[in-house]
């Protein structure tokens, strides 16, 4: 079942075939070509559909609700999806979806991707995850990146995009959520509802990185409306699956 139909409150965040595939971010800026190295374009039938990030040579992390439309290759060291090359490419060996997700309402929206084949580059291309006690203060200015949508109606565009976004305090966040049940647990709300920057569809699965480090993966905002959503946007937080993640690299 295609992503978007899956969830009725829920929006994920998956960018489909012709759906506004490579567009772009919310109130965003087109991304340098010498940063974000380690975003990568997760697609299938050479269309995005998520995004994702590398945190090894082999190993990509993205959000769970990404299975669903079954991505057979990941774009790697370009921020334009209109120009791959077979040096660009990556094709995914196996899906490591955590075992507790089953909707991204329920939360555990996080995947790993081991891909066939390394990708050899310089040490920008990896990012750096948490350490298990990190603490990420209110109104911390953070940033996502993505292929995502512009607008909800917003057309395609293959350029990277890039745009900060401020940590929203998790009760406050909850709080705006609480009509739908409120948010899983292990999650982190930056961006959307009440200021008009985020992310939109397309952009599932890629980082909220602050200071260089991957602590969140886009996971949900609200309804299908990104310009923009009455709710907070909300990530998995990253360092709450360190565990379960080194048990699958290691």
């Amino acid at each position: 079942m295609h992503a978007l139909h899956k969830l009725l409150l829920f929006q994920v965040l998956t960018s489909l075939g012709q759906n506004a595939d490579g567009s772009r971010i919310i109130k965003g800026a087109i991304a340098p070509d010498d940063t974000y190295e380690f975003l990568v374009s997760l697609q299938k039938n050479e269309k995005h559909l998520c995004g994702g990030f590398l945190i090894s040579e082999d190993f990509v992390l993205t959000a769970a609700h990404c299975s669903s439309e079954e991505p057979d290759r990941v774009v790697v060291g370009t921020h334009k999806l209109l120009n791959v090359g077979d040096e660009n490419v990556r094709y995914i060996e196996k899906r490591y979806k955590h075992g507790s997700y089953y909707q991204v309402s329920g939360g555990y929206d996080i995947m790993l991707l081991k891909l066939t084949r390394k990708v050899a580059g310089n040490k920008k291309q990896i990012i750096a995850l948490p350490s298990s006690n990190i603490h990420i203060q209110e109104k911390k200015t953070c940033h996502v990146a993505g292929w995502g949508k512009t607008e909800t109606r917003g057309g395609v565009v293959d350029r990277l995009m890039v745009v900060d976004v401020s940590v929203i305090n998790l009760n406050t966040c909850s709080e705006s959520w609480v009509q739908w049940g409120g948010i899983p647990s292990n999650v982190i709300c930056a961006g959307g509802y009440p200021s008009d920057k985020g992310f939109c569809q397309g952009d599932s699965g890629g980082p909220l990185v602050c200071d260089g480090i991957a602590v969140g993966v886009v996971s949900f905002n609200y309804n299908r409306t990104c310009d923009y959503p009455t709710k907070p946007n909300v990530y998995t937080e990253i360092s709450k699956y360190l565990g379960w993640i080194n048990n699958i690299i290691n």
